[in-house]
């Protein structure tokens, strides 16, 4: 038995794939902050299992993603060479809100003064040793600190980590958690490095904490995985030092298992459309690959890392409507798993997208959600009708209006995803999963021009599906900088062979064959004067010339032009995977009749206003049988909305690919 269980803001979901019984089964629980392992715990009865059946668990979380946005660090000394421990308080010119100059500019240094140490040391640009170490006073001052946790960022550590490494070794005798700027992002940018290494130094205990409940928990013959930011699954020692990697690890899963469903459906652009309680996710995907960046911020700090590209924004089918001004609002507040919505009568009283989507008769209102959780419509009109009235609207009216400006908060997701990335996004499918994503996936497409709609099989549990089905991998960015006019092919080598033998070390130790990892490696290229690069995936490290034409076409599709001026390699992100487990799932059982619907419900649209629309079942739905819009179809978890114009039909696999109706 292999589960893979992603932890939501809402909900956990988590999926269980018996190999032998070919059988699948899948659920959903509230999760729980309180205690997280009952929370596992809950989420393996739900499928009826208990741990001790369990080969291996891999598992989503967003504690680490949590503790960043909410501030709920452990206190961090942070050890800089002598002169640079100011650079957290400098930062970036930037300001967070351009306008508003009644705010400050920009958030406090995550380390303050009191604890920032300057240790005796440089070397230069390429790694020569210009002064010795002498780390003695400043892990003496870093003791007497109070500090639970030390992030050391020396200046030029990236080019050569010796000084990082003998002062690791000194401090690790006297503290239980060191963070080394070498291990966490070997690059150039002493801001963002020296940021990026406190962040992992200040989630190293609570991660630690968790990873020790879970072995504490964990029965022997069960093994554990975690489901990483970069795409793919890690061995909880790795992250033990490196806790980042759990940045993003819910969405990364969804994401991942998008990237599949594209390969498997030959579909050459994607965009991933997770909308879940709490959050949404959209990720671009080209040809089955889910694309990575190293250039994020999680809570307004900036985190160097390589991640998934995924674009989250504050609205789910929990996020909360209200009057701002006179203007209507919604999200990024959420009612979250407690309360939760209006409409699950647990005592929430705010009107949300969720009671909204009840009001227009989207979801059923006689429906129990999962056999457990039963709506109640009445709950929702009267947390919506406060609003209404503020609007001089109807029901109805206000419903539709929560729904318009939650999907303008998705198209400008989608935007930045697409169109900021130089790619035309009408041309792409969107794959619609979570809880409400396929809801509101037919309008937001349409809004979009996109012209078609894939609702995978498994949907309202699809990253949980994106864990089960994960590869063991792991990514790191190093600095190299390499003119295109001066190219030192030896010093590119030497650096991809470096990362390679890094990264594959902890696949070799889980026992996986050398000769069976796949490589991945991408270029960041920029014009000389230019301050910040862009990817060139594929790159071809040994062909300077090629690699040089790669840039130029990568950068003309971004910002319309290229130029023949020398350009320089900055840095290589390499990816090293293991094979993929084939997860073997049993065929989707289709009945010969012709499908009817289970009811008719009256459901609002914008283009035919109140209309009687048939609502299907899932699971009694004929491969290759159309079924025009409007149309309802349900399963346990989650409704798929098939507004007029819009027609489905769904794969023997069980996937519902929905023709929108305009022209991509």
């Amino acid at each position: 038995v292999r589960i893979g269980v992603d932890v939501g803001g809402t909900f956990t979901d988590v999926i269980a794939v018996h190999q032998g019984l070919g059988e699948v089964r899948v659920a959903k629980v509230p999760s729980r902050t309180d205690d997280r392992i009952a929370g596992l715990v809950s989420a393996f009865q739900a499928v009826g299992l208990v741990w001790s059946d369990v080969d291996d668990l891999i598992h989503g979380t967003t504690i680490v993603t949590n503790a960043i946005i909410q501030g709920d660090h452990a206190k961090v000394a942070l050890i800089t060479t002598e002169g640079f421990s100011d650079t957290l308080e400098i930062g970036r010119q930037n300001r967070r809100h351009l306008y508003r100059l009644d705010l400050p500019p920009k958030l406090p240094p995550q380390v303050p003064a009191e604890r920032r140490f300057e240790v005796t040391e440089r070397l230069d640009h390429e790694g020569r040793v210009m002064t010795a170490l002498d780390p003695e006073d400043a892990i003496g001052r870093a003791e007497r600190s109070g500090a639970e946790a030390v992030a050391v960022s020396l200046l030029h550590s990236y080019a050569n980590s010796v000084h990082e490494e003998a002062l690791g070794e000194k401090l690790r005798s006297r503290f239980r958690f060191v963070a080394l700027s070498h291990r966490v992002n070997p690059e150039a940018r002493e801001y963002e490095r020296t940021a990026t290494t406190v962040l992992s130094a200040g989630v190293m205990p609570l991660a630690a904490a968790y990873l020790d409940d879970l072995d504490a928990a964990r029965p022997g013959g069960s093994r554990l995985h975690f489901f990483h930011s970069a795409g793919g699954m890690a061995s909880p020692h790795v992250l033990r030092d490196l806790p980042l990697g759990l940045a993003a690890s819910g969405p990364a899963a969804g994401v991942a298992a998008a990237g599949e469903l594209a390969r498997t459906l030959g579909i050459e652009r994607a965009i991933s459309f997770d909308m879940g309680g709490t959050t949404t996710d959209v990720c671009l995907i080209i040809d089955g690959e889910e694309q990575i960046t190293s250039d994020r911020s999680i809570g307004g700090r900036p985190l160097r890392q390589p991640m998934v590209a995924v674009e989250s924004i504050g609205a789910g089918g929990g996020s909360i409507a209200r009057l701002d001004h006179g203007s209507l609002a919604v999200g990024p507040e959420s009612a979250g798993a407690d309360p939760g919505p209006a409409c699950y009568a647990r005592g929430g009283k705010c009107p949300t997208v969720t009671d909204a989507n009840l009001v227009l008769g989207y979801m059923d209102e006689k429906s129990v959600i999962g056999g457990t959780l039963r709506l109640d419509i009445a709950a929702a009109r009267d947390a919506i009708a406060p609003l209404a009235a503020a609007m001089g609207m109807t029901m109805e009216g206000a419903a539709s209006g929560i729904i318009k400006v939650a999907n303008a908060a998705l198209l400008r997701a989608l935007r930045r995803v697409t169109v900021e990335r130089g790619i035309d996004g009408r041309s792409s499918t969107l794959i619609a999963f979570g809880g409400a994503g396929p809801m509101h996936a037919v309008a937001l497409a349409r809004a979009f021009s996109i012209g078609r709609v894939v609702v995978p099989a498994h949907s309202s549990m699809f990253s949980a599906l994106g864990c089960v089905g994960a590869k063991m991998s792991y990514a790191q960015q190093r600095t190299v900088h390499v003119a295109s006019d001066d190219w030192d092919a030896e010093r590119v080598e030497r650096v991809r062979q470096e990362l390679r033998t890094t990264l594959a070390a902890p696949l070799a130790a889980a026992g996986h064959d050398d000769d069976a990892l796949t490589l991945e490696e991408v270029a960041s290229i920029r014009y000389r004067g230019q301050s910040y690069a862009i990817e060139v995936t594929g790159a071809t490290f040994d062909d300077p010339g090629r690699l040089g034409r790669d840039f130029r076409e990568r950068h003309q599709a971004l910002y319309g032009f290229a130029t023949e001026d020398p350009w320089e390699l900055v840095s290589i992100r390499v990816r090293v995977s293991a094979p993929r487990d084939d997860i073997a799932f049993p065929p989707v059982v289709r009945t010969t009749e012709a499908p009817s619907p289970v009811k008719t419900s009256s459901c609002t649209f914008e283009s035919a206003g109140r209309v009687p629309t048939p609502r299907y079942d899932r699971a009694g739905l004929i491969a290759d049988r159309m079924l025009s819009g409007p149309v309802i179809v349900d399963d346990a978890w989650s409704t798929v909305v098939v507004p007029p114009g819009a027609a489905l039909t769904p794969d023997v696999d069980g996937h519902l690919h929905i023709a929108t109706g305009v022209e991509s």
